[in-house]
């Protein structure tokens, strides 16, 4: 018996967060919009730009500063975060009502299994452009979409080829994958960032073509598992499946924030890596949960010649509370700094499991720090985020008053 293929839908919302402004006022319409935060703070970055700044060279990640004067009409908006959510779920709600297999992969890109729903909606084109009706004329957000008989093809689609096309549909198969995306450049490629780049343009590999040709024993000899994957989505071949309970499963808590300017000075930085430790924590004990690796991040200042680390390590017992985890913390950042100035930090707690009791000690010190943690959680429960804090969050350099209002380091 036949195999039935399998039709998955990824469906990425056009310049998002810029679309739900203008979706909020229509006088934004067809101007040249940006979502950024403050422009007199780092924090002053693109978010978002509308296709009409897009025409004007204004993209992504780029400082307010630049954008004025790539565009002098350009129009500034502040980004709202809840808002952004809060579409995003609604968009998440209209999907559902096409299928029960909905898996999120970003606050503005979602699969979609319509596997036999055939019969229902007819070929994919057709069901696509039900379902861009749909967002648009219920939200006021347009969104194009990509086919494919696996996740990596769709992804493929909507990113290479949906985004630039005037109907914004496009649809690969195993049969057309190659025709179409071998003579793309390897950094096109799902899952080849720039340092990857670089390593295969030093081995001649410049299309995904190329990488195609290439050995798959020799990719994971040289790169492990990551460079067979590379040779698996080169050649189309994707196992993952569209599971919305993986999705709910939570495997960590991170957060990340952009330093207001260069943090230069030791005990600056190391006071937000308290502060935002207390703050990964403190979502992780809300969920229940307690954590047994901690990861760091740090970034540094200079865009031209990249510095800064990531790195990991397990900690004695799983906890989720910030006097166990910043010393590990600590640790990473004392060990692995270069001391040039930093830009950018994250943490995160992974390895989550649900909070238990019994411990493999007897230190009282722990059931008085997880007291003390507690105590902390049911205050700013009920009073509020600010209402209790370290004193050190009045130093210089501290972050967590400015941030305390915030959603992923934006206003809500």
């Amino acid at each position: 018996m036949q195999v039935k293929k399998k039709v998955i839908f990824l469906a990425d919302m056009e310049s998002f967060y810029a679309s739900v402004e203008a979706a909020r006022n229509p006088s934004l319409r067809g101007k040249p919009l940006v979502v950024c935060g403050d422009p007199k703070l780092r924090h002053g970055i693109i978010l978002a730009a509308s296709p009409e700044a897009k025409a004007h060279g204004i993209k992504t990640g780029q400082p307010a500063w630049e954008a004025k004067r790539m565009c002098p009409w350009v129009v500034f908006t502040h980004p709202r975060m809840q808002s952004y959510i809060n579409c995003s779920m609604q968009i998440t709600r209209i999907f559902e009502q096409f299928t029960d297999r909905v898996l999120p992969y970003s606050i503005d890109e979602q699969f979609l299994d319509l596997t036999g729903m055939e019969n229902i909606y007819g070929p994919p084109r057709q069901a696509a452009a039900v379902l861009m009706e749909r967002v648009w004329r219920e939200t006021g957000v347009r969104c194009r979409v990509g086919v494919g008989e696996n996740l990596l093809q769709a992804k493929m689609a909507c990113d290479c080829f949906a985004k630039k096309v005037a109907d914004r549909f496009f649809e690969l198969s195993s049969d057309n994958y190659a025709v179409y995306t071998w003579s793309l450049p390897v950094k096109a490629l799902f899952g080849v960032g720039h340092r990857m780049e670089r390593n295969f343009n030093r081995i001649g590999v410049r299309t995904i073509g190329h990488l195609a040709g290439l050995s798959r024993d020799m990719l994971r000899r040289r790169w492990g598992i990551n460079g067979e994957v590379l040779w698996l989505n080169a050649h189309g071949i994707d196992y993952s499946t569209v599971d919305p309970a993986a999705a709910r499963e939570q495997k960590g808590v991170g957060h990340m924030a952009t330093l207001p300017r260069d943090y230069r000075k030791q005990e600056e930085i190391e006071l937000v890596l308290r502060e935002m430790t207390a703050e990964v924590c403190a979502r992780v004990r809300r969920q229940g949960k307690i954590g047994s690796t901690v990861h760091l991040y740090c970034k540094g200042a200079d865009f031209d010649y990249p510095t800064g680390f990531s790195r990991q390590k397990k900690l004695p017992e799983p906890t989720a509370s910030p006097a166990e985890v910043y010393p590990m913390v600590e640790l990473l950042f004392r060990k692995y700094w270069d001391r040039m100035p930093i830009r950018a930090v994250g943490i995160s707690l992974t390895g989550l499991t649900v909070y238990r009791q019994l411990r493999l000690s007897f230190d009282s010190r722990y059931e008085t720090e997880e007291a003390l943690a507690a105590t902390v959680d049911m205050v700013r429960e009920r009073f509020g985020k600010t209402s209790l804090f370290s004193a050190s969050s009045l130093k210089p350099g501290a972050q967590f008053l400015q941030r305390a209002g915030m959603i992923g380091g934006h206003d809500a």
